[in-house]
């Protein structure tokens, strides 16, 4: 606000040629002494006021969350196995591995069984840290065992309190962002406050705590915070190095926690060059990220082993391409409009087609399968034809992985977020092709025009880069429920940055004839200020309500079957179901598994189709030969599973498991005309009449309501 002010007066004093340039300069000499000691004291209180409020709100988020899972759970108070029971499907799983850390007798054998493991897969010896992202586990069991802490935090206490630190981190970088892009804290106060009051779709760290995206995204948020900073304009060359080495290490430490960072920052990657093709970033910053993305990555790669997945990754072909385009087509910014959209139409052609061939030429070299799940599920997803791929059904047929509901936009609105993201949406929108049809229309006139509406036509590199990364994280999230967590946190930094811009009120009020200096000022700190006291009138007596709302876990069930384990069957035994219920076999049990919830390996995901078999309409003397083939000593059956009725008919695990068999699916309903009636019974039914040819080779050795455990004969 203050630069602004400055500019005007300065402007004001440039157009006045009613004074001698002698007795101007006099003034200015006397009141600059004042007004800057004036600033500089008003920027140093405005920073300390800001920052503390970051802090402070960035810690009661933290302490909010972490209440409300002890609320839900009563986590203080049940017993260990139903603690670790909480910790459903992969969350388990990823658990495990800090548990075993802290369970072996040194941190050398710690890491020699993480990386010659032969308990996740049976009759496997696989390197976990290679095949997962789990190098946080490895830290924080470090952590724990070299502190000393252990008399006075248990060990789950420290895993869950760094989850929930680490999203006081998260809410202070969103809170961060808005307030570098508004130019006033007040902006990062509305943006952490929408971002609370929008909890059920902003976060779910309280219920999936060591999911890694839960890890990765205050990482995102930071390197998001970072980068908005860096491409400000006239940065100090030590300011800008610093935020450099920032970005470097928030992008390092986001790819290193999630496997799923070469597709977040692939978005990211076409963000820059969408904004670098149309002039609307400095090219020597986009170099810089497109360079960091590309490092961060093959250090993530080293540091697992080489993962061939990430050497194969779209990411490292796309910004590899971009740069090569880039020496192909050195005058690519040069020449009339229409030559330019058509240098540009080339040069994104040629990104492509580069894009496609290093990729495959890549994986053709690595022999790469692990990700063709991805494209088989994107292509059945967008409509590019029909598939019976049972990996890729068992995707679409999860809601998570479906379009965003239409209630999430309700819920959004009443927060007033969702129309306040349009309104700023809408604006920024109109700026940046008005300022995208400038930068490529040639006129010899031009610069002087962008000088002339610099308050009008002008759009920031940072807020461009943000606009462009809303949008096409918009579009993610709306053909894919599970990545709302991305838009909806940013949907927040946003609208509280537009609400508080001055350059959007002047261009709004310019709009409709009413700007006045004034009026910018009284717009952008009322209309943030009053949405504030809406949401705290509105939602204040509910979040009190919620923490005040006592419940209990309560799974006898499952708890009973762990109990059941870890009493009943030898510590080598090897355990064969879902995986979701695998996992938390690993976990409270340490039992051997045939299969798990992380799904990036094709040979994975081949011996979890055989082992589904169980639910599949198959004999025997086939699921047993299957089963005895991973060396599986006992199996699980669910009864949530072999009955299920939560999906529809056709997604149903096992209508999946028929259409890949090309079997007819139960009940009524049309089937594909090739599919045929089953030679068999479905298996999980049969087995529970106790008939000879089950007996022979399976024994029912535990069963409550919702379990059965049947131990295999050895014989084949």
């Amino acid at each position: 606000m203050m630069s602004i002010r400055q500019r005007r007066e300065i402007k004001a004093t440039e157009v006045s040629e009613d004074f001698p340039a002698q007795e101007e300069n006099v003034k200015l000499e006397n009141k600059l002494p004042s007004g800057c000691t004036t600033r500089r004291l008003w920027k140093i209180l405005s920073l300390t006021i800001g920052g503390t409020i970051a802090l402070c709100i960035g810690l009661l988020t933290s302490v909010y969350l972490a209440t409300l899972h002890e609320n839900d759970l009563w986590f203080s108070n049940i017993k260990e196995v139903e603690r670790e029971i909480s910790f459903r499907t992969e969350c388990g799983l990823y658990y495990s591995y800090y548990k075993q850390m802290l369970q072996a007798p040194t941190l050398v054998q710690g890491f020699h069984g993480l990386i010659y493991d032969n308990k996740t897969e049976s009759m496997k010896t696989i390197n976990l840290l290679q095949r997962m992202n789990i190098y946080q586990e490895v830290f924080l069991s470090i952590l724990y065992r070299v502190l000393p802490i252990q008399k006075y935090l248990e060990p789950v206490y420290f895993y869950i309190y760094t989850l929930f630190g680490l999203q006081a981190i998260y809410v202070t970088a969103l809170y961060v962002t808005s307030w570098l892009l508004s130019g006033t804290w007040l902006s990062g106060l509305l943006a952490a406050l929408w971002y609370v009051t929008n909890r059920i779709d902003t976060t779910r760290v309280e219920f999936t705590i060591p999911l890694r995206e839960n890890w990765a995204l205050p990482f995102f948020a930071i390197q998001i915070a970072a980068i908005t900073y860096f491409l400000r304009p006239n940065l100090q060359p030590l300011s800008e190095r610093l935020t450099l080495l920032a970005i470097f290490i928030s992008t390092f430490l986001f790819s290193l926690t999630w496997q799923f960072n070469q597709f977040m920052m692939l978005m990211q990657a076409l963000v820059l060059f969408t904004l670098d093709s149309l002039d609307m970033l400095p090219a020597v910053k986009a170099t810089w990220l497109y360079g960091i993305q590309i490092t961060s990555l093959l250090l993530v790669c080293i540091l697992q082993f080489f993962n061939s997945m990430i050497l194969g990754s779209l990411l490292i072909s796309f910004n590899l391409s971009v740069l090569i385009a880039r020496k192909l087509q050195k005058n690519l910014k040069t020449g009339s409009f229409l030559n330019r959209l058509g240098k540009l139409l080339l040069h994104l052609f040629m990104v492509l087609c580069l894009t496609l061939f290093l990729n495959n030429i890549i994986k053709k070299i690595l022999n790469l399968k692990s990700d063709e799940h991805i494209f088989k599920f994107l292509k059945a997803k967008f409509g590019l034809g029909a598939t019976r791929d049972f990996d890729a059904n068992l995707y679409l047929c999860e809601e998570a992985f479906g379009l965003l509901p239409f209630n999430t936009f309700g819920r959004l609105s009443d927060t007033l977020l969702f129309y306040a993201y349009i309104f700023v949406l809408s604006i920024t929108v109109i700026v940046a092709l008005i300022v995208a049809f400038h930068n490529l229309s040639d006129s010899t006139n031009q610069q002087s025009m962008g000088k002339m509406e610099k308050g009008t036509v002008d759009l920031k590199p940072e807020t461009a880069y943000n606009l462009i990364h809303t949008i096409l994280f918009g579009f993610l999230a709306l053909s894919t429920m599970r990545m709302k967590y991305l838009w909806t946190s940013h949907m927040c930094v946003f609208a509280s940055f537009g609400l508080c811009s001055p350059e959007i009120w002047e261009l709004l009020l310019k709009s409709v004839h009413l700007y006045k200096p004034k009026r910018i000022c009284i717009m952008r700190y009322s209309v943030p200020i009053l949405i504030l006291l809406y949401l705290c009138y509105k939602f204040w007596p509910g979040m009190m309500d919620e923490l005040s709302e006592l419940r209990e876990f309560y799974d006898p069930d499952t708890v009973e079957l762990m109990n059941w384990i870890n009493s009943n069957t030898p510590r080598k035994a090897v355990f064969a179901g879902s995986m979701q219920l695998l996992a938390g076999v690993k976990l409270c049990t340490g039992r051997t598994l045939t299969n798990h919830p992380h799904y990036e390996d094709s040979s994975l995901r081949e011996r979890t189709r055989a082992v589904y078999q169980i639910y599949a309409k198959r004999a025997p003397e086939e699921v047993h030969a299957l089963l005895r083939s991973f060396g599986t000593d006992y199996v699980i059956l669910e009864d949530s599973i072999c009955y299920e009725r939560r999906h529809r008919r056709g997604c149903r695990l096992r209508d999946l498991l028929d259409i890949a068999n090309g079997h007819m699916m139960d009940g009524p309903g049309e089937n594909d005309p090739d599919l045929k009636p089953a030679d068999h019974p479905r298996f999980c039914e049969e087995i529970k009449r106790n008939l000879p040819p089950y007996m022979a080779h399976f024994t029912r050795v535990f069963q409550n309501k919702t379990f059965h455990v049947y131990k295999l004969s050895r014989n084949k």
